[in-house]
């Protein structure tokens, strides 16, 4: 008697989640499916001559192929050369993405600190005695 009285009233906040459960979980793996299919389709277009970044954040160019173990080589530093897997890939370093350009934030000039003889002789700090 009690349970029909409890599912008697309105709609159920949790019928209601458990209905959209599903589909927000097909929403995200799907998502996820396209990040995954955009990232190996780039990791296979990289090829000699392409500048790269590995996963972990070293940059180099690709001199060599070889398809048959999925591997690559990069030169790192003139010749320094690393043999990776393919997957190592993290993303192709385009002209425009440069990783030594300067930041435009660099062009403001920092505050000067001043010269030492202008302190206030009432300023506290740990030179002061």
């Amino acid at each position: 008697m009690i349970l029909a009285q409890a599912s008697s009233g309105g709609g159920s906040p949790l019928l209601l989640l458990m209905l959209a459960m599903p589909v927000v979980l097909w929403l995200m793996m799907r998502s996820q499916k396209k990040k995954v299919t955009a990232q190996q389709a780039q990791q296979r277009s990289a090829g000699v001559g392409d500048e790269i970044m590995t996963t972990a954040g070293i940059f180099g160019t690709i001199v060599e192929e070889d398809e048959d173990e999925g591997t690559v080589i990069v030169e790192i530093a003139p010749g320094t050369r690393i043999k990776m897997i393919r997957a190592g890939i993290a993303r192709r370093v385009e002209d425009d993405d440069e990783y030594d350009e300067v930041d435009e934030d660099d062009d403001e000039e920092e505050p000067d600190a001043g010269d030492p003889s202008e302190l206030d002789d009432n300023a506290e700090g740990p030179f002061r005695s």
